[in-house]
């Protein structure tokens, strides 16, 4: 019997759309990350993008357990000594609210050559308007 590979012509790209609005990041975080990489789908390959688009909105009412708001914080480096920038989830999440999804779900995806394209079929708004109509997302209850 030999091994089924999916080609090109056998995707089936769907949209989807998560509220965000009362939820947790890791919960939405997580069911982002499957739909994204096709991780429930039964022609799922691991060297293969085969999953789907997400849309998230409604980003800017999004909730973090105990102290995260003022404890977390995320880093970046300028490359030249002392360079290390910290900022806190709540900096953060005033400054670019998007920003703090997008940095729980692209850890979420394996560092390898298909990360940027799967990266790239995530789009995260801020409000509950989104310009992706002519996709017909469909909506996920978390």
């Amino acid at each position: 019997m030999k091994t089924f590979l999916p080609k090109e012509a056998d995707l089936q790209r769907k949209w989807y759309v998560i509220d965000a609005q009362g939820k947790s990041v890791g919960n939405i975080a997580t069911t982002a990350a499957k739909l994204l990489r096709g991780k429930e789908k039964t022609i799922f390959t691991p060297h293969l993008d085969v999953g789907d688009g997400v849309v998230i909105i409604n980003i800017e009412k999004v909730t973090l357990s105990g102290g995260k708001w003022v404890q977390k914080q995320y880093y970046r480096h300028s490359g030249y000594p002392g360079g290390l920038k910290a900022t806190s989830a709540e900096d953060m999440h005033a400054k670019k609210p998007t920003e703090i999804l997008r940095l729980a779900v692209a850890g979420m995806i394996p560092r390898n050559r298909l990360k940027k394209d799967i990266m790239n079929r995530l789009r995260v708004f801020v409000g509950g308007e989104h310009n992706l109509q002519s996709q017909k997302p469909e909506t996920i209850n978390i």
